[in-house]
């Protein structure tokens, strides 16, 4: 089974829609260690994907188009944070897949550990500092030794989601070293990261509409 343009559009229609059902408690999370807007962002910068791609003409729109389009929608809407983290994942993901008009496993599977490399590389963060790389390291890991695996990419991005479940919960035992909540020293301790939780909420979505 390969993965298209409209695949990846129900995708984010899918990271949209779970987003704004999880908006509330992402603001929760964000109000003890931030400004209480990380709910607000996300789906402010989903919401904007979802429109720009909505307007495409999906038949003659390969998937890299499709991603740097989610990319400049995310940016535009969210100038801040979230926003450049989640612009370069997407523009990362297009590279990966630049060229192809469908794509197999394990092009998904590369489209995917792009995003997080993305991340990573954008937000200068490590696993370990209680940021949303705390979540997507461990599920791009994941995905990636799941697909070496010779496993399909249901079984792949389920086990990504686990991994970033885990890493998720772990980052309450963490003390922020990035960010505004880096402020608040060891009074982090004890509370998951805002972009961590939506990190889970995201590649969720992402499993159960590609899987």
């Amino acid at each position: 089974m390969t993965i298209g343009a409209s695949d990846l559009k129900r995708m984010f229609d899918a990271i949209a829609v779970a987003i704004e059902a999880d908006r509330d408690r992402l603001c929760q999370l964000d109000g003890v260690i931030g400004d209480a807007d990380h709910g607000i962002a996300m789906a402010l910068g989903f919401n904007a994907v979802r429109d720009a791609l909505a307007s495409l003409d999906l038949a003659a729109t390969e998937p890299t188009g499709l991603l740097n389009t989610a990319a400049k929608s995310f940016l535009n809407a969210v100038g801040a944070s979230s926003g450049p983290l989640y612009a370069t994942a997407f523009m990362r993901a297009a590279a990966a897949v630049k060229g192809k008009a469908e794509l197999a496993d394990s092009d998904v599977v590369a489209l995917f550990q792009a995003m997080a490399q993305g991340i990573r590389d954008r937000g200068k963060a490590e696993t370990g500092e209680k940021t949303m790389v705390d979540a997507w390291q461990p599920a791009a890991e994941a995905a990636g030794a799941s697909n070496a695996a010779g496993k399909s990419l249901a079984e792949s991005l389920q086990a990504a989601l686990a991994a970033a479940e885990r890493g998720a919960e772990a980052t309450k035992d963490m003390i922020a070293a990035k960010g505004r909540s880096s402020r608040l020293g060891e009074r982090s301790l004890g509370h998951m990261d805002p972009g961590a939780a939506s990190a889970v909420t995201v590649i969720g979505a992402m499993q159960k509409s590609l899987a």
